[in-house]
């Protein structure tokens, strides 16, 4: 599974208006099921604060990745929201994140959670695919990047 699979063009928000990370929980979430037609927000919202208290996944300067499993949903989907002053995500390093990786899976689905996860990690150890993401203004640009960086990657696999 890539990322460009999970990261689609109508799941991207590039201007994310959340101060604090419950507020870009939220603003994710909404901008999820408005895009999925999805009525399960306060499921999906109590999956990711349930897995947030565990520890922070504000872990990666700049960006916060969190993750919760439920049965909410029937896919792994991918919500990805750009912030342009920065959001309060009481990251580990204690900086504000601009990049929200938001990762739903089903509860099934730890495998492809795992992988994803892992992918994520492999991504963003290289600066530019940060700096090209954030210097993007618009879903299908966000999207365009995650392929780029996708396609190079398999190449070299």
């Amino acid at each position: 599974m890539f990322l460009y699979e999970v990261f689609r063009p109508e799941l991207i928000k590039v201007n994310l208006e959340a101060v604090d990370k419950d507020e870009a929980f939220e603003e994710l979430v909404d901008h999820f099921c408005q895009a999925e037609r999805s009525n399960a927000r306060e499921e999906i919202l109590e999956a990711l604060r349930e897995r947030e208290a565990k520890m922070s996944t504000g872990i990666h300067k700049g960006i916060g990745i969190p993750h919760g499993k439920t049965n909410a949903v029937e896919n792994v989907y991918g919500v990805l929201g750009i912030s342009r002053r920065g959001i309060d995500y009481d990251a580990l390093d204690g900086e504000p994140v601009y990049l929200v990786f938001m990762i739903l899976i089903p509860q099934k689905d730890t495998e492809k959670h795992l992988k994803i996860l892992k992918r994520m990690a492999e991504l963003l150890e290289n600066p530019q695919f940060y700096i090209e993401l954030v210097a993007q203004k618009d879903p299908q640009g966000v999207y365009n990047i995650i392929k780029k960086y996708e396609d190079v990657f398999i190449t070299l696999d």
